[in-house]
């Protein structure tokens, strides 16, 4: 990382009242609904702090954040960190039994929660002691006789003016649950300085994020990767940002990049898969002529997608891996030197290895698991020590992902440790099968899981998604085997191709493998 650390370090300070005395006036919030003056974010940050320690709320204690992308789930996030608390953002469109979890296991002390998510998260409410709920949103609600206060009323009675707490850059700020592709969604803790050190490491050394970019984060802010693309990495650029607080949906993406015209774009490969699938349509105009920076991340880029979406804008996706244990991206492409199938290189101020089962690092072209370590380490899991213990080894962070450097120095992603299959005594990454069914005509998504036969050898089976008026038939899942067949070895082409009308996908975009392989 760029520089020292200070001896006192607040997040919200950083991010938020510094930009804001440099340039009060400019915008910080683009929309949507409404144009945000630094100045005046930074004013809601410290009323919503002084509202929660009006709450009693205090250093360590957590705070769930319920919100969709907005003014308000930035003004509870940092109103949070600034009084030393420990803010805690989760889904806004969970169901009830994640709410349960997320309020069993951090035990907040607050909660601040949209009133759209009020009908899923109310029955949740009632496993722990009656907690403080503050409600954001114009709609008249029915709390069933859970006290709640209202947003507006409890910001109007907090002062504008807040001193920050006297933390330093390894006290807990906020904890961020994992999206659950691998099962029970678990919190990662991160400290005041890590969000510093990845925008430092990935938005100005990767991405060159300026003070006149507009940022568009499809993935949502209570995600490590939306946090960061959507929240403090235009804020330590002073930028601007534009927020989209309803749920994804490709023509509605689609209409905002046009009206607003970022210049820095982030999404997932699914997504970017689905636009380049609007595009298709003759009607349809997608235009991203504004974008200079493309980014992807939660799973690898098909080179497929990447190729197709270069050749329809122009632009080149900057493919990248990160997780929320290192909060943001530590492995990605560079400007000018992408290649296609591959994730880049380590991002300054992070180390990587490939390691063999007994930790020793493998050669170049040999398939390992990644570990990395960076200053934005995650803290813990919380109130889980034999996992943290598992999973960070020294300052090394075991990441669980299969990976291979090839002879240039490109990091390539193989899947899940979990994900992975071994055919025939041989493994086979899922990306790469994966990858090569995509170059079919038909396929607009596919997902390689293993199974078992009856004589206990295990075999790959495609799970696919059509395009367009397609249908699948023992016809085209041959013809679909034979294309994979023509592109890769004889072990690596699934025995058996499933058709189903959509993946599961964890709310981030992340193909859920394990539900396939349950299936």
């Amino acid at each position: 990382m760029h520089g020292k650390l200070p001896e006192h370090f607040n997040l919200a300070s950083h991010f938020l009242d510094a930009p804001a005395a440099l340039h009060p006036g400019r915008v910080a919030i683009i929309g949507e609904p409404r144009e945000i003056t630094y100045s005046e974010l930074a004013a809601l940050a410290n009323r919503a702090g002084n509202a929660l320690c009006a709450q009693g709320v205090s250093h360590g204690d957590r705070v769930l954040i319920a919100q969709p992308d907005s003014a308000e789930f930035i003004a509870a996030f940092f109103g949070a960190a600034k009084i030393g608390a420990v803010a805690v953002p989760v889904n806004p469109f969970a169901r009830s039994s994640d709410y349960i979890h997320y309020l069993e296991n951090s035990e907040p002390q607050a909660a601040i929660v949209h009133s759209e998510s009020l009908a899923e998260f109310l029955p949740a409410s009632s496993v722990r002691p009656q907690i403080p709920i503050v409600v954001v949103g114009e709609e008249t609600i029915d709390s069933h006789g859970v006290s709640c206060a209202k947003w507006n009323d409890w910001i109007a009675a907090a002062s504008e003016q807040l001193a920050a707490a006297d933390t330093s850059p390894r006290d807990a700020a906020f904890m961020l649950y994992t999206s659950g592709s691998g099962g029970a969604p678990k919190a990662a803790v991160h400290r005041h300085a890590d969000s510093l050190v990845a925008s430092r490491n990935y938005a100005q050394s990767v991405l060159g994020l300026r003070a006149d970019d507009l940022t568009f984060s499809v993935s949502k802010l209570f995600f490590a990767y939306g946090l960061g693309n959507g929240m403090y990495f235009p804020l330590s650029a002073g930028a601007r940002m534009m927020l989209n607080p309803e749920r994804t949906s490709v023509p509605h993406v689609i209409d905002l990049v046009a009206r607003y015209r970022p210049t820095i774009f982030f999404a997932v490969p699914t997504f970017y898969a689905a636009v380049l699938r609007e595009a298709e349509r003759p009607e349809r105009r997608v235009d991203f002529s504004s974008v200079r920076k493309c980014v992807s991340a939660g799973e690898t880029l098909p080179a497929e997608i990447f190729n197709a979406w270069k050749r329809q804008f122009g632009i080149e996706i900057l493919d990248g891996i990160g997780s929320t244990e290192m909060l943001h991206i530590f492995i990605s492409s560079v400007p000018g030197k992408c290649k296609p199938g591959s994730c880049g290189f380590p991002v300054p101020g992070y180390e990587v290895k490939i390691v063999d089962d007994a930790g020793e690092s493998v050669r170049d072209g040999e398939i390992g698991t990644l570990w990395v370590r960076g200053a934005s380490a995650f803290a813990e899991y919380w109130r889980i020590p034999e996992l943290t213990a598992r999973t960070k080894r020294d300052d090394w962070v075991v990441t669980g992902d299969k990976f291979f450097c090839d002879s240039e120095g490109y990091y390539h992603y193989c899947g899940r440790a979990d994900d992975m299959l071994k055919v025939a005594g041989m493994w086979v990454s899922p990306m790469e099968v994966e990858n090569a069914l995509l170059g079919h005509p038909h396929v607009a998504e596919a997902a390689v899981v293993g199974a078992t036969d009856e004589r206990g050898l295990s075999y790959s089976v495609a799970h696919v998604v059509l395009r367009g008026n397609a249908q699948g038939s023992e016809k085209l899942a041959a013809e679909i085997c034979e294309h994979v067949k023509a592109r890769l070895v004889s072990y690596k082409v699934p025995r058996e191709v499933r058709f189903c009308s959509e993946l599961p996908k964890t709310v981030t975009g992340k193909i859920q493998r394990f539900k396939l392989r349950g299936a």
